[in-house]
C-alpha cells in the first residue's frame, strides 16, 4: 500500500538525516541548527522514497540505499533553504514554517545550503559504505550533474532569468526538466546504480523518471492556483504573484491538466517494460498528480 510504503520511508530518511547532523562535530551550534531546520521541515520526501522504492524493486537491501537517500535528501533541503531567500524566490513560509532566513537569519539559511551541499557528498563517498568504489564514484558524477549546472542549479538561473517575462513551452519544459526534474530522475539513477542494473531496465526507469519529474512541476503549477495556502504551506498564487511563466498559465488549467495525466501515462507505459513488480512505483506516479500539498 502506498500510504504505508510512504510513511516507512519518510520515517527511514528523517532517522538517517538525524543521525548524520547529529554526528557533526559541534563547531557553530546555530549553524548546525539552521541545518537541521531545513533539512527536518518534514515533507514529502519524494526523492528518498523513490531511491528506496526503486532500489527495493531492484533487490538491493534498503542499508546499501541509505546514503543515497541521505545525500539527495541533503541537496535538495539545501536547494529549498536557498530558493526562499529573498534574493530568489523571497518566501517567508516553507511547509507551514518559517523558511530558515526568517526562523535565524539570511547569512545562516547561506551557510547552512552551503554545509547541507557538502554533506551530501561527504556522506555518499564515506569509506565505510556497502558499496564498490566504482559505484561511489557513480553515484558522486550522477548526484553533481543533477544538482550543479546541468541540472538543478542551470534550471534555477533560467527561471531567475524568466521572471517578468513570457516564455514558451519549451523552455518552460527545459527549465523544470532541470531545476525539478533533475533530481528525481537523480534520486532513480542512484538506485540503477546500487543495483548494477542492465541497459534495458535502466532505460524504462530513466523514461519513468523524466516523466514523473516534469508531473510533477505541473501539479505545482496547478496548485499554485487550485489549492489553498494552508494546503500548501505557503503562500497560495506565488508564482503568479512573482510573474512567472507556468503551465497552466501558457496551456489553460484543464491543458495544463491534460499534460499531467498524458505524462503519468508515459511514466505508467516505461514501466510495462520491466520484468519486476512495479506497482508501487506505479501507484506513486498516480500519486504525483493526485497529492493536494
Amino acid at each position: 500500500m502506498l500510504a504505508v510504503a510512504i510513511e516507512k520511508y519518510q520515517g527511514r530518511i528523517d532517522s538517517q538525516l538525524r543521525e548524520h547532523l547529529a554526528c557533526l562535530p559541534v563547531i557553530d551550534a546555530p549553524l548546525q541548527a539552521a541545518m537541521t531546520h531545513g533539512a527536518l521541515l518534514g515533507g514529502k520526501r519524494i526523492r528518498p522514497f523513490l531511491v528506496y522504492s526503486v532500489g527495493e524493486m531492484l533487490g538491493v537491501d534498503l542499508a546499501k540505499l541509505d546514503a543515497c537517500a541521505a545525500a539527495i535528501e541533503c541537496i535538495h533541503a539545501y536547494s529549498l533553504i536557498h530558493d526562499d531567500l529573498p534574493a530568489m524566490d523571497d518566501d517567508d513560509l516553507r511547509r507551514g514554517q518559517p523558511t530558515v532566513h526568517i526562523a535565524f537569519d539570511e547569512a545562516s539559511a547561506i551557510l547552512a545550503g552551503d554545509a547541507l551541499q557538502t554533506l551530501a557528498f561527504e556522506i555518499i563517498s564515506a569509506a565505510d559504505l556497502p558499496l564498490r568504489a566504482e559505484q561511489q564514484l557513480a553515484l558522486v558524477r550522477c548526484l553533481a550533474k543533477a544538482s550543479g549546472f546541468q541540472g538543478m542549479c542551470g534550471g534555477q538561473a533560467i527561471d531567475l532569468n524568466s521572471t517578468n517575462r513570457t516564455i514558451d513551452l519549451d523552455t518552460l519544459t527545459q527549465l523544470h526538466n532541470m531545476k525539478t526534474g533533475a533530481l528525481i530522475r537523480c534520486a532513480v539513477e542512484m538506485a540503477l546504480i546500487c543495483a548494477d542494473a542492465d541497459e534495458t531496465t535502466h532505460t524504462a526507469l530513466i523514461t519513468y523518471a523524466n516523466a514523473i519529474g516534469l508531473a510533477f512541476q505541473v501539479q505545482d503549477d496547478i496548485l499554485d492556483i487550485t489549492a489553498t495556502t494552508e494546503e500548501l504551506g505557503k503562500p497560495q498564487g506565488s508564482d503568479t504573484q512573482a510573474n512567472k511563466s507556468t503551465y497552466p498559465q501558457l496551456l489553460g488549467l484543464a491543458g495544463a491538466q491534460q499534460c499531467a495525466d498524458q505524462l503519468i501515462q508515459d511514466a505508467l507505459s516505461a514501466l510495462t517494460k520491466l520484468p519486476y513488480n512495479s506497482q508501487l512505483i506505479a501507484n506513486f506516479a498516480r500519486y504525483i498528480i493526485a497529492r493536494r500539498t
